[in-house]
């Protein structure tokens, strides 16, 4: 996540404010400075921060600069005074930063580190598009409305060593790969490698998310499904027993993990030692919301999501299983507390025979273990399509390679379900797809190893969705 400080004022400014927040497709935190309440927009988000001053102040603008490590300023105001006045304490304060300045006025400043952008260029380069049989440069082919994205991917994206046709690419495309200075027409079993360009073509909103997944990388986790742990409490149907194991895993994903904020979700309180020490929580980057009149999950988990951006749901097992439809609806990991404590955890486990899937998600099951420094195993059981199963396991061993993580394979031809029957050492990922919600007594006679995720039931399991 990178710090960007905004300088903002006039219409111009409104209007890029609000571009940023319908985009949504950033995890970058906004300071935003101004002077007049009508440039900000309606709408704010947790990742604003307003600071209400007049920017040409050399003294209030050094508080906000020294307060946060910055990558970028833009300055986006309506008077030239402001503008160059703005510019000059900036660079006073700090010479090396990269300043994007709006430009109506044709300022001339000598500074290696600042993107000007002249708006009468700009509007000129727009209306000459619209003129007949002028050549038009790449990036305003199309209809202009970002349906067409020529997107890098970095060394840590979760996209590098993906293959093609394992890329849910649903209203929208890959349709080249730039490699090297050469142009590549993919194909399903091409492998997308690190500091590859890719062009992709689809609906505008679906690419910003994609441009979101592509730049995010390894060290993230809950994003890209929210910044923040939620733990669910019902002390109606949790035991002091179970409560206490929620809590002291929560509180360890806490520190161990990159999330913002840990939210405990108390309802129907019992006023007991266990309450009174749960409430002690509420400090810092600790949230504890206490609901003392409704009690229906459904209505609380579908508010709670949004309103604290959840990217992880904490439950123990019988809560799991008694609202697994409703879990599977949220759209977010579900992590599910084992028997034993999670400071016994060494290896996080992969078992299933759904090979694209697999390498879909293999990306968090990367980020999780990395952050809490586990292994991995990869159990390579009774794949359909040999094939299929060779380019997962390339695909795992080239992750480990490039991130230095440790990936071992295990392909010895027996039940893994078996092996793992006696072991409390693990974290097992399950595929939350579809499949896992039919009746267990059904999935007691299949061969399918996904629906059988019960039978490791009392080890943590992560319960990753296959569609968001």
């Amino acid at each position: 996540m990178k710090n960007i400080l905004v300088i903002a004022d006039g219409a111009v400014a409104k209007t890029f404010l609000q571009r940023v927040i319908n985009s949504d497709a950033s995890n970058n935190k906004f300071h935003i400075i101004y002077y007049r309440n009508n440039t900000l927009p309606s709408q704010k988000l947790e990742r604003f921060i307003f600071h209400k001053f007049d920017p040409t102040s050399f003294s209030k603008l050094s508080l906000v600069l020294d307060s946060d490590d910055f990558y970028q300023v833009m300055i986006i105001v309506s008077k030239k005074i402001d503008a160059e006045a703005t510019y000059k304490n900036i660079r006073a304060l700090r010479s090396d930063i990269q300043i994007v300045l709006l430009d109506r006025w044709s300022l001339n400043f000598d500074d290696p580190n600042l993107s000007s952008i002249n708006t009468y260029d700009a509007l000129s380069n727009i209306l000459i598009n619209h003129l007949p049989d002028i050549s038009v440069a790449a990036q305003n082919i199309g209809l202009g409305i970002g349906e067409i994205l020529e997107i890098n991917i970095p060394f840590g994206s979760s996209y590098v060593y993906r293959h093609i046709g394992n890329i849910e690419q649903k209203r929208w495309r890959i349709v080249a790969i730039y490699r090297e200075g050469s142009l590549l027409l993919p194909n399903k079993k091409m492998m997308i490698m690190p500091n590859d360009s890719i062009l992709a073509i689809g609906d505008p909103n679906v690419l910003k998310s994609v441009y979101k997944s592509i730049k995010r990388e390894f060290g993230q986790f809950p994003i890209p499904f929210g910044e923040n742990i939620y733990c669910y409490i019902d002390m109606k149907v949790m035991n002091e027993y179970i409560i206490e194991k929620l809590t002291n895993d929560s509180m360890l994903l806490h520190a161990k993990l990159n999330n913002k904020k840990l939210i405990f979700r108390v309802v129907n309180p019992i006023f007991n030692k266990v309450f009174e020490k749960i409430k002690t929580y509420d400090k810092n980057n600790i949230i504890v919301e206490i609901e003392y009149y409704e009690n229906r999950f459904e209505k609380i988990v579908y508010s709670d999501i949004d309103k604290f951006y959840a990217g992880v749901f904490i439950t123990d097992n019988s809560f799991f299983n008694s609202n697994i439809q409703t879990l599977h609806k949220i759209k977010i990991p579900v992590f599910k507390v084992g028997n034993r404590g999670l400071l016994n955890i060494k290896e996080s486990v992969i078992l299933s025979n759904q090979n694209q899937k697999i390498e879909k998600i293999s990306s968090i099951i990367f980020d999780f273990s990395s952050q809490l420094k586990y292994d991995i195993v990869l159990f390579d059981y009774e794949m359909d399509d040999a094939k299929e199963s060779e380019s997962v396991i390339e695909h795992f061993e080239n992750l480990a390679k490039l991130f230095h993580e440790k990936v071992k394979v295990v392909n010895s031809g027996k039940n893994p379900l078996r092996e793992l029957s006696n072991r409390k050492d693990f974290l097992q990922f399950v595929l939350f797809d579809q499949k896992i919600l039919d009746n267990k007594l059904f999935s007691l006679f299949s061969t399918d190893i996904e629906k059988l995720y019960f039978k490791l039931s009392d080890n943590y399991q992560l319960f990753i969705p296959t569609e968001v």
